[in-house]
């Protein structure tokens, strides 16, 4: 089991937009081959910070199999226009 955690800096006023669209692309993300899981946790000192641990079989069913994917793309233009700056990923096992 591999352990992806990326935390998310979103745009200041754009918090309610972003849980609605993350709600969305978590089906995207869900459909894909060695996905185990995953929870979004809101920072309770930084308002606009959220915690995404990400639950995959191996580390190339994220760094290939999602990354490499058409539903990534579809991820990406859900959510990627919300984070400023761009999250640092890292994986953990």
């Amino acid at each position: 089991m591999v352990l992806e955690h990326a935390v998310q800096s979103v745009k200041p006023g754009q918090d309610d937009d972003f849980v609605a669209a993350f709600a969305q692309a978590k089906a995207i993300i869900a459909a894909v081959p060695g996905f185990v899981g995953l929870t979004l946790s809101k920072c309770l000192e930084r308002d606009t910070t959220y915690l995404l641990p990400v639950e995959w079989s191996r580390l190339e069913d994220h760094t290939v199999g999602f990354r490499e994917s058409a539903e990534y793309e579809q991820w990406r233009q859900m959510l990627h226009h919300f984070y400023e700056p761009f999250p640092t990923v890292e994986h953990y096992e």
